[in-house]
């Protein structure tokens, strides 16, 4: 089988293993290496110190797998039909996850299927060598798919594919054979800066820039700290990750769902109420949660972001009482973002609705761009 059949054959076997799209890219890192190292010299990554580390394997895939010459980019789509973002968001009652992680972990799932293509591929050629990567080492995904025309990097950053909008995981293989490379796509985006004007958090500082230490997906899931008391009130009910950005992308009225059960919501997370969750003990916690992406946060970081987004919601006698019960077994951060929200609770009308117009907005762009959700 000479290198075109054997391409040829790979895009088959991705499709059997249920992916949507693959692009073959080269090693060379030199249009983006330097945009992402001068990110991090900037500090945009926050606490996420791994960002800073192994800067050579970045720059260099041969490095981090011996004669490594391409790079098999690939597609998997994940969002779930009934999505219910605008119900969500327009309930201070309810929490906002971000819909990657209603289900099971990604890292386990994709890494297994690219195992499992690379096993058949090595069947179809003696002299294959490889290894997978699903965001768990120094690899400049997004931009290998971008070079290889998997997609074109959105103003908010993420790959937006023309013919099934952003909502996709990626993946790669690292291999030793030189198959004929991909062509990039035309980056279409054009004059549009929905992602950057609905951000709730105006973490999107300029096209093709993120703020990590702004971004409620770092605030909720990165970071280890307190979140900035001036950023609390903009994440209203979100409190795991966030959509936003991909909600206004116009590109994603095409957006591809998923036929994968495994992503698709456990435990009613996508309309389960903030007071339930709240109540769950720390072995509720990691019970409930066992297989999810979520659960590597802690529990700890988990009150944290619901007690944030309490805060935020409606006054009730109830919700008082909670957070102050569950005070008494926090540590000493989340305690203090339970006096927040319960000083917050304290100062609101009873029964008012807290609701951005930046989120009013949003809501407005879903429902137009996403009637399954409506």
């Amino acid at each position: 089988m000479n290198l075109t059949e054997l391409k040829q054959s790979i895009k088959i076997l991705a499709g059997e293993f249920g992916f949507q799209q693959i692009s073959i890219a080269n090693i060379d890192t030199s249009e983006f290496f330097p945009d992402f190292k001068q990110w991090v010299s900037d500090g945009y990554h926050g606490g996420m110190s791994f960002l800073e580390r192994n800067q050579s394997l970045r720059q260099n895939p041969d490095e981090l797998h011996p004669d490594t010459c391409r790079i098999i980019s690939l597609r998997y789509n994940y969002l779930p039909d009934s999505a219910k973002f605008a119900q969500v968001l327009e309930d201070p009652t309810r929490a906002n996850i971000s819909r990657y992680a209603l289900g099971r972990d990604y890292h386990k799932l994709i890494r297994k299927k690219l195992q499992k293509l690379a096993s058949s591929i090595s069947e179809l050629c003696d002299s294959f060598e490889y290894r997978v990567f699903v965001d768990s080492a120094p690899v400049l995904e997004t931009s290998f798919a971008n070079k290889s025309g998997l997609g074109w990097k959105g103003k908010h950053t993420l790959i937006i594919n023309r013919d099934a909008g952003s909502w996709f995981f990626l993946g790669e293989i690292f291999i030793n054979l030189e198959l004929e490379v991909d062509e990039p796509v035309e980056n279409e985006c054009g004059k549009c800066t929905s992602c950057i004007n609905l951000c709730p958090t105006g973490a999107i500082i300029a096209p093709y820039k993120v703020d990590a230490t702004k971004c409620i997906s770092y605030l909720t899931i990165e970071n280890q700290s307190a979140i900035p008391i001036d950023l609390r009130t903009k994440m209203g009910n979100r409190i795991y990750g966030c959509d936003d950005c991909q909600l206004a992308c116009p590109w994603n009225r095409f957006s591809a769902t998923t036929e994968d059960k495994a992503f698709t919501s456990q435990n009613g997370l996508d309309s389960v109420s903030l007071l339930s969750l709240w109540m769950w003990t720390e072995q509720d916690f990691y019970k409930k949660l066992e297989g999810s992406p979520i659960r590597r946060i802690g529990y700890q970081n988990w009150l944290r972001n619901i007690a944030v987004a309490l805060g935020n919601g409606e006054y009730s006698s109830a919700t008082l009482k909670a957070l102050e019960e569950k005070k008494l077994h926090a540590n000493s951060m989340v305690s203090e973002h339970i006096e927040w929200a319960i000083s917050q609770l304290k100062n609101r009308s009873e029964n008012s609705k807290q609701i951005s117009t930046q989120t009013t907005k949003l809501i407005r762009s879903i429902k137009k761009m996403m009637p399954r959700d409506a």
